[in-house]
C-alpha cells in the first residue's frame, strides 16, 4: 500500500444548515455535490478545497457532542494553508467569526490562528 494523498476529510455537523453556510459562505468553499439520504435523515454535503481536496459534511439526528478542545482523542484540528494569515483572519471577523491571536510556529517560524466551527471543532489557518 503507498498513500498517494488525502483524499477527504469527514465532518459530522449538528446543524446542517447553520454548518452548511458556514463552509459555503465564511470559509468560501465549493459546493461539489449535495445528497439527501432518506433512510438515514441525513445530507452528505461535498465541498471542495482547491483542486484536489475535499470536506464531506454529515448530518445525523443527534450526534454526540465532542468531548474536549482540542484534546480529544482523534481528529484534533483541520488546517488550512492560507497565502496571508492577517488578511484571512482580518476576512473572518468581517464575518463575524472570533478568532484567536495570531501565533508563531516555533519550529518553524510560521503564522498561524485557530478559530472554530459551528460545533466547535477547532480550525486552523497556517501561512504557506
Amino acid at each position: 500500500m503507498l498513500l498517494q494523498r488525502i483524499h477527504h476529510v469527514a465532518i459530522i455537523c449538528s446543524d446542517y444548515q447553520k454548518s452548511k453556510d458556514f463552509y459555503l459562505n465564511i470559509l468560501g468553499l465549493t459546493l461539489i455535490k449535495e445528497t439527501y439520504r432518506k433512510e438515514r435523515d441525513s445530507y452528505k454535503l461535498d465541498l471542495g478545497i482547491g483542486e484536489n481536496y475535499q470536506i464531506e459534511l454529515f448530518s445525523f439526528p443527534h450526534p454526540p457532542k465532542r468531548p474536549s478542545f482540542p484534546e480529544a482523542a482523534g481528529l484534533r484540528h483541520l488546517a488550512f494553508a492560507v497565502e496571508d494569515v492577517e488578511s484571512a483572519m482580518k476576512e473572518l471577523q468581517e464575518k463575524g467569526v472570533d478568532v484567536e491571536a495570531i501565533r508563531i510556529d516555533p519550529l518553524t517560524g510560521k503564522r498561524f490562528v485557530f478559530f472554530k466551527d459551528p460545533d466547535g471543532l477547532p480550525i486552523e489557518l497556517y501561512e504557506s
